[in-house]
């Protein structure tokens, strides 16, 4: 008896700059991957023309509708947001954010992977095995969007702008058990949590609390709790030891930065916007921005975006097909073909095909 393949129903929005070009090999990736899995599986595309050139046009970032219609995709595939003509804050909260928040994608997963034939910065690469992941607090924090502007009337120089940080138990705890849950399926069972409470005595001081209150449900589990700054300097100087590193919205975004660059390029970076619950879809994008001093030249680098379909591919219950995409890209970097954020000379395209290629091997 033929069993039917299993068909994953997925939203493309590649938005702004090079995201056209690294959803549109990611794509390409994917189709090959189901192309060659025998008939297991496939996918089923649905591209939104959404970003900062539809706001130019419509005066909206999406479509008003546009949360009901991605609502029943199986996942969202997205590029990158952003564009010179269009401020940043705009661009973020009409788009991404709004997709991140209404679906309630509480768990931003960003693995920081030294790849072979990629040079890091970072000496101790060299000759040490590093690999960690950051899981970023993805629904508040810093990023909450609570606070506002006012006494503009008071003239130039007089206004105001308060900015506040929303940091909730739920919040806290649920971030804090997926990092130990993850750390338990690693080589070393271990999750550092990053604060900053000796300065911000509230919402880090909960974020403590909180931590240590988790951690005695994980004895199995080695913890630490580490300063920002003194997280920043470790990613430099003791990258070996980390593993699993949990950090609210805004520590998360640095840090997960930060490591990506000492791993070679922003452009290798993946990530996972989760909905563990999957009342709602969750989203998978690469770090790297939308680049617009490359965009349409065919140099932007895919690797992070197909790492993203890894995650994805992860999250779908295909992990041996994750670690096939995954396989692919360490054989594509080690045989030397690189774009130029990495060193190489290589196009989109060249890389794109190499990947497919090494699907094969």
């Amino acid at each position: 008896m033929t069993t039917a393949p299993r068909t994953f129903r997925i939203a493309a929005i590649p938005a702004d700059g090079v995201g056209r070009e690294v959803v549109a090999a990611g794509r390409a990736v994917l189709d090959a991957l189901a192309a060659d899995s025998g008939g297991a599986f496939a996918f089923e595309w649905e591209e939104f023309p959404w970003g900062c050139g539809y706001y130019e046009r419509t005066g909206r970032m999406m479509d008003e509708d546009g949360l009901d219609r991605l609502k029943d995709f199986d996942a969202i595939y997205f590029g990158a947001v952003g564009w010179p003509t269009v401020p940043d804050h705009i661009s973020l909260w009409g788009l991404r954010l709004k997709i991140c928040q209404s679906f309630d994608q509480w768990a931003n997963v960003r693995p920081v992977h030294f790849l072979p034939g990629v040079v890091s910065p970072l000496r101790k690469a060299d000759d040490t095995e590093l690999d960690w992941v950051v899981v970023r607090e993805n629904s508040e924090g810093e990023y909450a969007g609570l606070g506002g502007r006012n006494l503009g009337g008071r003239g130039p120089g007089g206004e105001v702008a308060v900015q506040s940080a929303l940091f909730t138990e739920v919040g806290c705890e649920r971030i804090m058990r997926f990092a130990f849950d993850l750390a338990r399926t690693r080589g070393r069972r271990k999750v550092s949590s990053v604060t900053k409470s000796n300065a911000q005595q509230y919402g880090m001081v909960l974020w403590d609390d909180v931590f240590r209150r988790v951690a005695a449900d994980y004895p199995d589990v080695e913890t630490e709790s580490v300063l920002v700054d003194a997280m920043s300097a470790k990613f430099v100087l003791r990258p070996e030891d980390l593993s699993v590193v949990v950090a609210s919205n805004l520590n998360a975004d640095i840090l997960s930065d930060l490591g990506s660059a000492l791993a070679g390029s922003l452009g290798l970076a993946a990530s996972a916007n989760l909905n563990p619950e999957r009342r709602f879809p969750s989203m998978f994008e690469p770090v790297h921005g939308s680049a617009p001093d490359i965009a349409g030249q065919g140099l932007a680098n895919p690797i992070g975006a197909v790492g993203s379909a890894a995650l994805m591919l992860e999250h779908f219950g295909l992990p041996d097909q994750a670690a096939r995409l995954n396989k692919a890209i360490e054989a594509t970097t080690a045989a030397g073909i690189l774009t130029r954020d990495v060193g190489g000379t290589a196009a989109t395209e060249d890389v794109t095909k190499a990947l497919i290629d090494a699907l094969t091997i």
